[in-house]
Parts: C-alpha cells; sequence; structure tokens
C-alpha cells in the first residue's frame, strides 16, 4: 500500500490525496475517488466528514470576510 499525503490546514479540513476510504465512528464506510479530499474538522459540515467550508462562517471575528481570525481596525 502507498502511502497518502496529508495536509492539515489553519482553521480549516485536512486534505488528503485521494482515492479515501473513511470508516465513521458507526462503523460505515464512505469513499472518496477525488484527487484530493478535504476532511471536515470543525463538524459544521452538512456533508461531514467532508469539508462543505462550513468553517468559514464561523472565523474568529464574526465575518467570513474577515481574514483568518483578523479583526478591523479601531478607528
Amino acid at each position: 500500500m502507498s502511502a497518502r499525503r496529508v495536509l492539515p490546514t489553519d482553521h480549516g479540513p485536512v486534505l488528503i490525496e485521494g482515492p479515501v476510504e473513511i470508516v465513521l465512528p458507526d462503523g460505515s464506510l464512505v469513499r472518496s475517488d477525488r484527487p484530493v479530499v478535504a476532511l471536515c474538522t470543525c463538524r459544521r459540515s452538512r456533508r461531514y466528514p467532508f469539508c462543505d467550508t462550513s468553517h468559514r462562517r464561523h472565523r474568529p471575528g464574526g465575518s467570513a470576510e474577515a481574514g483568518l481570525g483578523e479583526r478591523p481596525a479601531a478607528q
């Protein structure tokens, strides 16, 4: 079996080179044949265990448009 590349991202999903098979806590098996799979780490995804970018709406500072944890400068 060849090694898979796994790339954790800041404030987002874990990227894994596919195809992958994922065993869920209930024992069910989910498969993806995509070349790169984004796995949700925040559990907000409606497509869990796959990421649907829901984490973007819950960044520190409140806004999806704000950078990763950046807050607007005080005026």
